[in-house]
Formats: structure tokens, sequence, C-alpha cells
């Protein structure tokens, strides 16, 4: 039976990528939708595990020709999603996990039937600010930036199948995992 594609995302912090990691580890019928991406590869990154690196002709030429399920740019570099990975591994009996902004998820809404959308928050919004100051990564300005986002991207939950609540990570990763096989216990009866 064919997988689906898993879109989850959320506002910044909320604890996406904490998450996707952990159930990756647990679950073998769950793969990550890797992207391609036009920026230089870090010396650390292989081609195909990180990302699929392209120059920004060839980026342009997969956006002409219709082979990504959603881009954007960031800091001058573009970023996508491209459709063949994911079509492939649902083929296979896969749910492709995709992490990405609510920009991307409604890119991909648009564009992909066979996909569910998880939106992630926290406990509470107080906790982003938390847990961004926790980091000690952002300077008093980017976090500012990110909570305004933040803000703006809470107005999406209502365009998504499900919300999680991310209080404590293993619970989180179970509840993701409830989804995913309510979501194939579904597909199973439509087509039994």
């Amino acid at each position: 039976m064919e997988g689906f594609l898993l879109v989850v995302s959320g506002p910044t912090a909320a604890g996406k990528g904490t998450i996707v990691k952990e159930l990756l580890k647990i679950r073998k019928d769950v793969v990550q939708s890797i992207s391609v991406t036009s920026r230089y590869k870090r010396i650390n990154e292989e081609e195909g595990r990180e990302y699929f690196f392209k120059t920004k002709e060839e980026f342009e030429q997969l956006i002409e020709e219709g082979q990504l399920l959603e881009y954007a740019t960031v800091h001058g570099n573009y970023y996508g999603t491209p459709k063949k990975f994911v079509e492939e591994n649902i083929k296979l009996g896969k749910v492709v996990i995709l992490e990405i902004d609510v920009q991307g998820a409604q890119q991909v809404r648009e564009k992909f039937d066979n996909q569910v959308s998880v939106f992630v928050i926290p406990p509470r919004k107080i906790d982003i600010e938390n847990r961004l100051r926790h980091r000690v990564t952002e300077t008093e300005e980017m976090i500012k930036i990110r909570l305004e986002t933040a803000e703006r991207e809470f107005d999406q939950i209502k365009y998504y199948d499900y919300f999680l609540v991310n209080d404590y990570v293993d619970v989180a990763t179970k509840r993701l995992e409830n989804i995913i096989d309510e979501e194939r216990e579904e597909r199973e009866k439509k087509y039994d």
C-alpha cells in the first residue's frame, strides 16, 4: 500500500526538528524528505544526506520544469522539496516527513493531495521565547523578529489536519506516531 506525505510545521522553537529526529529513530516506515538547495555544500555535508546541491541555474530549471512541491528563497539561496523523491518513497509505502515552514506547507497543500499536515505548538506561547533565549544563538533583534513571525504563523493552525502540543518530546513523538497509525488505518479502509 502507498504511503503519504506528512507535513510537519509550526512556529520557531516549537521543537519540530527534535520530534522528527526521535520519530525517525523508531519508525522504519518513515523517511525524511531531503531538500534541494542552491547554497554551497559545507565541508561536513554530503550530497543526498543533508541536501541535494544544485547550482542556481539548475534549481531554476527544476522550478521551470515543475519538479518541486514547494520552494523559497532564503538569504539569497533557493531551498525546495523535490517531487520525485517524495513520490518514489510514497510508492514504496513510506511516510515521507517534510519539516517545513508554514509558507511551504501552504504551497504543498495546494499542489499535493496525498498529504497530512501537523502543526506543532509548545504548551504555552511564552515557551517559544524561553526556548529561543535558552538556545543563546540569536541576538535580541533576531529573537524579536522570530517572535513576531511566530505570532503570524500561529494564525495558520486552522489550515492543518492536526495540531500537536510538544510538552514532552517522548510524549509528543508518541502522539505523532499515533497520527501516522490513524492515517494508515484510514487509508487501508478506503482500499479494502
